[in-house]
């Protein structure tokens, strides 16, 4: 069955995926900024943790819930900015369906960030007395990507600066 097209040629998705601490959320929310209005942050966290009060757990609904967010969004004609660990085992049939749904350009990001430095960034974090560093290490996925054709995958050496500059140049994200 064909996905639902949602968007238009006009709309423009990008996906920022990584591990906790990886710096996705300071990416996407750079990226928003720089954009200005008409870009809409969709957090995974927020909408599974603070709306839904789920655990990432196989059969959940925040995939559901994050898929209609981002289709809102986009058939009213805003930029989307995804962001999440979305894991590929339990995010990819939804990220797919936005993917071959959507009419205008979509990009998907993958942040390749090691344990090691994911633990590092954690302590510089205003959430960091929230979970600990053994939590982090049990959510940890190593390289879990999606292995789509123009996937980006960033390094952990890219900068903050350097990624939202080559997010957006990749997506045609237009910045302000």
């Amino acid at each position: 069955m064909p996905a639902e097209t949602t968007g238009s040629p006009d709309t423009v998705l990008v996906c920022i995926r990584g591990n906790s601490g990886s710096g996705k959320s300071s990416i996407a929310r750079e990226l928003r900024h720089r954009h200005g209005r008409g870009c809409a942050l969709v957090e995974q966290d927020y909408l599974r943790r603070i709306v839904l009060r789920e655990r990432d757990k196989p059969g959940g609904v925040a995939p559901a819930l994050i898929e209609q967010t981002v289709r809102f969004a986009l058939d009213h004609g805003y930029h989307v900015v995804l962001e999440g660990i979305l894991y590929t085992g339990r995010y990819r049939d939804m990220l797919t369906s936005l993917r071959d749904g959507h009419r205008g350009r979509s990009l998907f990001c993958y942040l390749d960030v090691s344990l090691a430095e994911t633990l590092r960034r954690h302590l510089t974090r205003p959430q960091a007395g929230e979970f600990t560093a053994e939590q982090m290490s049990g959510w940890y996925a190593a390289h879990d990507i999606l292995g789509w054709p123009g996937e980006l995958v960033l390094p952990e050496s890219t900068g903050l600066e350097q990624a939202v500059e080559t997010i957006a140049a990749a997506a045609g994200l237009p910045q302000r």
